[in-house]
């Protein structure tokens, strides 16, 4: 069967299925840095995936991405979901699009993996799975860290008694200040540390203590001006009394990790994140008289993630295993509207980092989170945005 002819075929089910090797045919919504750096680099190299077709901000950027990852360039995202080639679709537009074009993409009857969040608030996340419900549809956030197995390595820890009695736990995900036209110091198009990097801490809680968790207390430092979070901190206890303490933000040197506190023993995670998927992750276990530092395998998060999520798409959307992820996603934003309900303000001087633009997708290697967190303008035209502008974190994204 010829690449062309292929693309055309229905995606097989069924006892065919089991005879031949089926490939869902994806499309690109958003030219974002992260789709340019990380994502569609691992698309095409992820067996079982082929990257069809994309549509971004303008005809140029389509047809750069188009270029370099041998696929189709549409002009817009109508053109993009009207395509009979497709069976799903990886969004990466600005977070405060994620519900406009994730909405689009299930109403064509599409499969979808959104950028996270999915929505700015919970009332969004919760409408979005239930229209994939409804159509039977595959809804997933590209949250990357849980697919990681260093963290199954620390439930293992946990389950068998080796940290004790679990009180307490502590996750920090903070990098420098970002250049000032980032998109995330942009509100109205879902910017903020909370949506950007606190998720990520209030995700692993829940990983790692189970459902169920409520806000006790949280801090913001907003830019006085608009009251856009910069950066946080949450208190959150457990049902069985284990208190977390989460702190992430813009504004501070580079953090990712997290420990979790026993009355034994307690374990911490030193890239939790964002580990590039040639870091070898190292586990820290220290007991009272000794401490054990654990060197995991390398893995590439990004990419097991996308065969997921691929194998859900062949099975269909339905079942308990979906309905449990999009359980999870909406969890997740009813934390953030907590956190938001509860917390109390400070008004802080907003200094962001100041650098010289970068050409586009032009990342030195020695820019962190690029692969991440710049996230420049994408559907539709919003303010304009360069991207591949320097950051200043370690470069180990993403999730």
């Amino acid at each position: 069967m010829t690449r062309e002819a292929e693309a055309k075929a229905p995606l097989t089910t069924g006892a065919a299925a089991e005879t031949q090797a089926r490939t869902v045919r994806l499309a690109a919504l958003g030219t974002s840095s992260i789709a340019w750096r990380r994502v569609l680099p691992t698309v095409v190299r992820t067996p079982g995936l082929r990257l069809t077709a994309v549509a971004g901000r303008t005809a140029s950027k389509a047809e750069e991405f188009a270029e370099r990852f041998d696929c189709a360039a549409e002009e817009d995202a109508e053109a993009l979901l009207a395509r009979p080639d497709i069976d799903a679709v990886y969004i990466s537009t600005p977070t405060g699009l994620h519900h406009r074009f994730t909405e689009q993409a299930l109403r064509a009857g599409k499969h979808v993996l959104v950028e996270k969040p999915m929505g700015v608030d919970a009332a969004e996340a919760r409408a979005l799975c239930a229209l994939a419900a409804e159509g039977g549809l595959v809804l997933r956030e590209n949250v990357m860290f849980p697919h990681h197995p260093q963290h199954a390595h620390v439930r293992g820890l946990m389950e068998s008694g080796r940290l004790g009695r679990p009180a307490s736990f502590r996750a920090e995900f903070c990098i420098p200040p970002l250049p000032e036209d980032d998109i995330r110091y942009d509100a109205a198009l879902g910017g903020g540390a909370l949506l950007d990097l606190g998720v990520y801490p209030l995700r692993a809680a829940s990983l790692l203590l189970g459902p169920g968790l409520e806000v006790a207390g949280a801090t913001l430092r907003v830019r006085p001006e608009d009251g856009l979070d910069l950066s946080g901190q949450v208190l959150l206890v457990s049902p069985s009394g284990v208190l977390a303490e989460l702190s992430f933000g813009f504004e501070h040197a580079y953090a990712s990790a997290y420990t979790v506190w026993g009355d034994r023993a307690r374990v911490t995670v030193t890239r939790a994140f964002t580990p590039p998927p040639a870091h070898q992750p190292l586990v820290v276990l220290e007991e009272q008289n000794r401490e054990e530092r654990l060197h995991l395998p390398a893995a590439d998060q990004l990419q097991t993630l996308l065969q997921a999520f691929a194998e859900q798409v062949r099975r269909g959307g339905a079942g308990p295993e979906e309905s449990a992820v999009r359980a999870e996603a909406v969890a997740a934003m009813e934390l953030v509207d907590a956190v938001r309900a509860t917390a109390r303000r400070v008004p802080v001087p907003h200094h962001p980092y100041d650098a010289p633009a970068q050409p586009r997708h032009a990342a030195p290697a020695s820019s962190p989170a690029s692969d991440r967190h710049a996230r420049p303008s994408d559907v539709p035209a919003p303010p304009s945005n360069p991207p591949g502008r320097p950051s200043t974190t370690p470069r180990e994204h993403r999730s």
